[in-house]
């Protein structure tokens, strides 16, 4: 039992201990110690009566064991072995029957104020050596089995001990240097199998049986390939006390080495076969083996494209299991002719069985309990089978039947079958389309595929005509039965080359699918035309070259093209300002447009009182004539024809070939008309916020006296709100010659007011004047002159220098009410001040008053000292 004191407890095993003469015997002791060291010193005692001990060994005292210890200490049959800061383990190798008795451990006291050691005591019981083990050895040193084969094993083991003990019995398996446990018999008489063997044990195919008294078997039903090593039996003696169970000995003993032979096998088949398409395909499957019991074969025929396919992931013809079941499809028979052969039959074979053929063959050996394992398998060579027939002949032809001669030109191919021969009703033609660009001779290039069609009618279109397919430009059609069309619906240069088609000849199967056959490629047809560069003239002229203001201008275009397919034009009128006039340079108006189907657009004439007043007409084909009727003095400038060329594209559509400006025609007048000038004056150019702003534009009229009634002016105000002419001009007011003004919207409070004051002056009024209305402010002047024959005449826009206005704010207003407001608030605070002071000096501040004049008093009687 442990000693405890203070905390500490001293243990050994509980119980006696057994061992049989010749083992080891192994005791351990810990302690534990709450309070104390970390680490403890033990001391061994040894009593053969449990009376008197003798000192066996220490942890910390070498003077300590006792002189009979001393010679086995040293020779290391008895030895200490620390297990951790509080445990230590005695060994004593080779137990004598001298050694049997009583063994204390002890640690000594460290304590200063407890004297006195803890201790425990176990008992070792020795025993004589009263285990037999043998071998039962076999008829041969080595078993040699075939797999499949079964085997048996025995050992024998007994025990004469006196004390009543169990055995415990283990099956053992080495291969090289790694054992691994087939079946154990325990102590306690339970069954248990090692890893890898549960479920042959529990189908009975491992087994372990005894055998009269002392006799031990292991029955194996049938070897596999893992069953070949050495074998041998391993027995361990058990003795059981108060509920625990202690192993005091162990014996083992080889018993026999066990040998797999492989089962030999060997399946061949014919190489090379050649059949007739629709004949049956007859093949036999021989199979030789070494096994002459009852084992059944599993044969079945698989089929691959190449003679290296892949097995067993290859198609599976037919499989005859091992209970002689077919597994086929119905054009396919697995028979059974002989114990060692097996007939395959292809019935109405085609095309698509041409290629290898494996037979594979698996025998199989039956087990326990109905149980079947496989003992042997092997695959023959690759039989090549080559399936004959009768191609079909037939030739392909070409034909251009729509050649293109510019670009936009329909084309149209034609391709063939001719001259066919030896057809069968299951045989369809489809057609591939290819196009190679023209290169020099000695260049290689390769061929584009243009469309694809298979054996289900179905089309594919390769990368050059996808996109042209889907926009209906390409156009890939089956117009009879032996013949396919190809057309180019708007043939561009990109598309000149080198075209071919190539027929293909599909074959039906018996799955109703059809397998390609034959190809036949026709001979390149060339698409080429010669390409020039499209050549457009225009030519413009005036048949009346000096005419004055009022008069009708006329020009007529006239268009010559080469190298453009039934061209249409398009004629565009335009003008321009002359050579030095700074109103608008570098500014093309357009003005009246035809288009090819001689519909006539106006473009960017605004003159609202002559909108019939220009007219594009065509006179002929390649002729055209533009008038301006009424004529006026800004109608001024250079007068171009734009022609542009179309080509007709698939019926309506029109295609823009080339575009070509005509020589200038120039209108100008030759008048010595007045000369009119524009002018901005105010006498308030610098305002105070909220004044009216004044601005006068005076137009100044030099050279020959007008009547004021023949004069009539556009006037138009503009700002720019900045100290420079960096920003847009913005339009403020306007007043045509009629008196109608115009004020354009704005975000301001502000007002604007324009009206005429004169007969040369217009005045423009900026009511309640903001901050923003500062800037240049500018007039821009249209003069309207009447001709002598009544008709109004449009001069030259003019514009006045800018005139910079500036608004002020009135200081003194917007300071005032701050200012009044400041000095109340000021005046009604100071009075504030001085109530609150008054009325805390007269009825707060009394007391601290006195104290004040105390130490003032005190001060100077302090400076007379």
């Amino acid at each position: 039992m442990p000693a405890l004191c203070r905390g500490r407890v001293v243990r050994v095993p509980s119980g006696s201990l057994v061992r049989v003469v010749g083992t080891e015997l192994v005791i351990p002791c810990n302690v534990s110690d709450y309070d104390g060291p970390s680490e403890q010193n033990f001391d061994w005692s040894f009593s053969s009566s449990g009376s008197s001990f003798v000192e066996l060994a220490s942890t910390w005292e070498a003077g300590f064991p006792a002189q009979p210890y001393r010679e086995r200490l040293q020779r290391g049959e008895i030895l200490l072995r620390r297990t951790a800061n509080d445990g230590v383990e005695l060994h004593i190798k080779n137990v004598q029957p001298s050694d049997q008795g009583h063994y204390k451990c002890s640690t000594p006291s460290t304590d200063a104020t407890v004297q006195g050691n803890y201790e425990d005591i176990v008992q070792v019981k020795v025993l004589a050596d009263a285990l037999q083990v043998g071998a039962v050895a076999p008829t041969e040193p080595g078993l040699s089995l075939r797999l499949g084969e079964p085997f048996e094993l025995r050992c024998s083991a007994s025990t004469a001990s006196p004390l009543h003990t169990h055995l415990a019995l283990l099956w053992e398996l080495q291969r090289g240097t790694a054992r691994r446990s087939v079946l154990a018999l325990t102590h306690e008489g339970r069954f248990r199998p090692g890893p890898g063997y549960e479920q042959r044990y529990r189908v009975g195919d491992v087994r372990l049986d005894t055998v009269g008294a002392d006799g031990y078997r292991l029955s194996v039903a049938r070897a596999l390939a893992a069953d070949q090593g050495s074998y041998r039996c391993v027995v361990s003696e058990w003795i059981g006390e108060q509920g625990s169970w202690q192993e005091i000995q162990e014996k083992a003993v080889d018993v026999a080495t066990v040998l797999i032979q492989p089962t030999v096998l060997r399946v061949a088949v014919a190489r090379n076969v050649s059949v007739a398409e629709g004949k049956g395909l007859d093949l036999t499957c021989n199979i030789t083996t070494d096994r002459a019991d009852d084992v059944r074969p599993e044969v079945t025929w698989y089929f691959s494209r190449t003679p290296d396919g892949a097995w067993p992931g290859a198609p599976v013809l037919a499989r005859l299991d091992r209970d002689s079941l077919v597994h086929s499809s119905p054009h396919v028979a697995l028979s059974h002719v002989d114990a060692r052969s097996y007939h395959l039959l292809v019935r109405d074979v085609s095309k698509e069985n041409s290629g290898y053929y494996f037979c594979h063959v698996a025998l199989w050996a039956p087990g326990h309990n109905r149980s079947w394992h496989k003992v042997a398998e092997a695959r023959s060579a690759p039989a090549s089978v080559d399936v004959t027939w009768l191609e079909p002949d037939y030739q392909v032809y070409l034909n251009a039947s729509k050649v293109p001669e510019f670009s936009d030109d329909l084309t149209e191919l034609e391709c063939r079958i001719v001259d066919m021969k030896s057809l069968q009703a299951s045989v369809r033609f489809t057609v591939s389309w290819y196009y190679r660009v023209n290169r020099r001779s000695d260049d290689l290039v390769a061929s584009e595929l243009l469309a694809v069609m298979n054996g289900d009618w179905t089309l594919k279109y390769g990368d050059r005509s996808k996109q042209r397919a889907q926009d209906g430009d390409f156009i890939f059609s089956k117009e009879r039965t032996d013949t396919f069309s190809f057309r180019i619906q708007r043939t561009t240069e990109e598309d000149r080359g080198s075209y071919y088609c190539a027929v293909s000849a599909w074959t039906k199967q018996r799955n109703d699918s059809w397998v390609k056959s034959k190809d036949v490629f026709s001979k390149p047809v060339n698409i080429f035309w010669a390409s020039e560069d499209s050549v457009l003239v225009v030519k413009a002229r005036q048949p009346k070259p000096f005419f004055a203001a009022g008069n009708t201008f006329e020009m007529t275009c006239k268009v010559s093209s080469k190298n453009i397919k039934s061209p249409r034009y398009s004629v565009l009128i335009t003008a321009e300002k002359p050579v030095g006039d700074l109103s608008s340079p570098n500014e093309t108006k357009y003005i009246i447009s035809l288009d090819q189907d001689s519909v006539v657009k106006l473009e960017n004439w605004t003159d609202a009182s002559r909108v019939d007043g220009v007219v594009l007409e065509k006179v002929q084909e390649d002729e055209f004539r533009y008038r301006m009727y009424q004529t006026q003095v800004s109608d001024a400038g250079l007068y171009r024809c734009v022609v542009t060329a179309w080509s007709p594209v698939r019926g309506s559509l029109w295609r823009e070939a080339a575009t070509s400006l005509s020589n200038p025609i120039e209108i100008d007048f030759q008048t010595a008309g007045p000369i009119f000038n524009a002018s901005v004056h105010s006498d308030t150019p610098s305002v105070i916020r909220g004044d009216l702003i004044k601005l006068f534009c005076i137009i100044a009229v030099e050279g020959g006296a007008l009547d004021p009634d023949d004069m009539a002016f556009d006037v138009s105000w503009f700002a720019v709100h900045s100290f420079g002419l960096d920003k847009a001009p913005v339009l403020l007011s306007s007043l045509d010659r009629k008196g109608i003004v115009t004020t354009a919207e704005r975000d301001r409070k502000s007002e604007l007011s324009l009206e005429r004051v004169g007969v040369l002056e217009f005045l423009l009024r900026v009511h309640g004047s903001e901050d923003q209305d500062f800037g240049n402010y500018y007039c821009s002047v249209t003069p309207w002159v009447r001709s002598p024959t009544g008709s109004w005449q449009k001069e030259a826009e003019i514009y006045s220098k800018p005139i910079f206005v500036t608004v002020k704010m009135d200081v003194l207003n917007a300071f005032k009410y701050p200012l009044l407001i400041g000095v109340g608030l000021s005046t009604v605070i100071g009075l504030l001040s001085c109530l609150i002071g008054y009325c805390s000096s007269h009825w707060c501040c009394k007391k601290e008053v006195q104290e004040t004049r105390r130490e003032r008093r005190r001060l100077m009687s302090m400076e007379m000292d």
